[in-house]
């Protein structure tokens, strides 16, 4: 018990530490990664290893000992494993669907859909589905988006208004799809489902996309006279049509079964499983790839041949390989929650702030408040979804609410919100990117910020509360 002697802790007595000192522990991991990567860039792995050897510390002096500190740590691990065994297929589905074309064929004929009128709705279609199909929002802005941002420039419509576009539709596959490592990422920390978090979200991410859908529709009608530059969009898709055999029926078959098992319950290591074996016979039967480089991509996949350079480099996304950054990032954070939870830091800190949280709209207030004020301290988004699942888990539990709906609102507040920060990693990028300062597209990034407020409005009504099993 966390109050008893430890057998192997020789004389030390263990206790639980006060607020002040939980402030001092948390608030130094805070300070650790804040000030290493916006001041000295030290690599984020590398904060977090400081950040164990400070908390760990802050341990010590409460009397636990290496092996219970050591213990704290795997268990915070452990807790997560099944979302880890997602995370090695994730890098697997997205090679497959290059391999099998399914990227391509979405690009291919997304384009048709563009028109001056509707450019904008048709493009947040195309962005989403995009990073649904592929799970990342930087692969999404950093190809489709570029596109796109041309097409927009050359008839005449503000580049902001169509970044913004671009961050929306980004973000939107980021923060729903089975295949992104911050759905999952969000879902592990919080003790729940993949697709629990997933239908969780649905509530409140389809009202705030309909109604983003809704504005850029009614925007775009505004340039209705403006001419499409046909010539960048042909050249293009004669570039796709060169690489890949795109028959719409046979390329989007993977992603089809992956929606279908989804949607009859089936647990997400098999539809993601059965959708790398069709898009691995796609590939080989039918886009002509050699069995041996099918396989080989499944570890690391190589880049396309299509000779537009920013598509080649999305087309050649994915493998078990290119999730080892967030893995390993993962595993440290995990490791990382798991000795501030069970040494108590966390539930010292929340003692005065349960207390004032009586109603539920509060709490998913606060959850989605404390997720941009950790991006906007922290500028990762990755660390912020762990610590405030690991921070506010005890309180939704204790007030019998979903761990489904927490890990919703923890991506509302940090997910939502990281492209929307210039600071952060993910703001940095669009930026740079799109060639818009952030302050400039985010007055149109509408999903962004609608998402949460809806959210909270949701909370405040009762709508979309699902309810779990009340914990004393």
């Amino acid at each position: 018990m966390a109050n008893e002697p430890n057998a192997d802790a020789g004389a030390h007595q263990i206790r639980r530490p006060d607020a002040l000192q939980a402030g001092v522990c948390f608030g130094g991991n805070l300070a650790i990664i804040a000030l290493g990567l916006f001041m000295l860039g030290v690599s984020l792995h590398i904060l977090l290893f400081i950040c164990l050897i400070w908390t760990a510390a802050h341990s010590r002096m409460l009397g636990h000992d290496f092996v219970a500190i050591r213990g704290m740590m795997s268990d915070g691990i452990s807790r997560a494993l099944p979302a880890i065994y997602i995370f090695l297929l994730i890098g697997m589905v997205i090679a497959a669907f290059m391999q099998s074309g399914t990227v391509a064929a979405l690009i291919y004929y997304g384009l048709q859909l563009l028109s001056p009128a509707w450019f904008l709705a048709a493009g947040l279609v195309l962005c989403s589905l995009m990073s649904v199909a592929t799970g990342t929002s930087w692969g999404t802005a950093g190809t489709l988006g570029v596109v796109l941002i041309g097409i927009g420039g050359a008839m005449g419509i503000p580049l902001p208004l169509v970044a913004g576009m671009i961050v929306c539709g980004a973000t939107f596959g980021d923060k729903l799809s089975p295949v992104s490592d911050t759905t999952n990422l969000a879902a592990m920390s919080a003790g729940t489902s993949l697709f629990r978090h997933i239908g969780s979200m649905l509530y409140t991410t389809v009202p705030a996309f309909v109604l983003s859908l809704v504005i850029f529709t009614l925007l775009g009608l505004g340039y209705t006279d403006n001419t499409l530059p046909t010539n960048a969009i042909n050249d293009i898709q004669q570039a796709l049509a060169s690489s890949y055999s795109l028959n719409p029926v046979i390329t989007l078959l993977p992603l089809l079964v992956m929606l279908i098992l989804s949607l009859r319950r089936f647990a997400a290591e098999v539809a993601m499983t059965a959708s790398i074996l069709v898009a691995m016979c796609i590939a080989v039967l039918y886009q002509g790839q050699s069995l041996v480089a099918a396989l080989d991509s499944l570890w690391s996949n190589s880049a396309g041949t299509t000779g537009i350079g920013t598509l080649d480099e999305l087309l050649g996304r994915g493998g078990m390989l290119s999730m080892s950054w967030t893995l390993l990032l993962s595993l440290m954070a995990l490791a990382l929650g798991g000795m501030l939870f069970a040494a108590g830091f966390l539930q010292a800190m929340l003692q005065g702030l349960v207390a004032r949280l009586k109603r539920t709209v509060s709490l998913v207030a606060s959850t989605i408040g404390a997720g941009i004020i950790g991006n906007l301290g922290m500028g990762e988004a990755y660390i912020t979804i762990i610590l405030n699942s690991q921070l506010f888990r005890q309180t939704f539990e204790a007030k019998g609410i979903d761990n489904a709906v927490l890990s919703r609102s923890v991506e509302e507040g940090a997910t939502m919100s990281t492209g929307l920060i210039p600071w952060t990693t993910a703001g940095a990028f669009y930026a740079a990117t799109l060639g818009v300062p952030v302050l400039e597209y985010l007055p149109y990034a509408f999903l962004n910020y609608l998402n949460p407020v809806i959210s909270i409005v949701m909370a405040a009504l009762g709508v979309g509360l699902l309810r779990g099993v009340k914990k004393n």
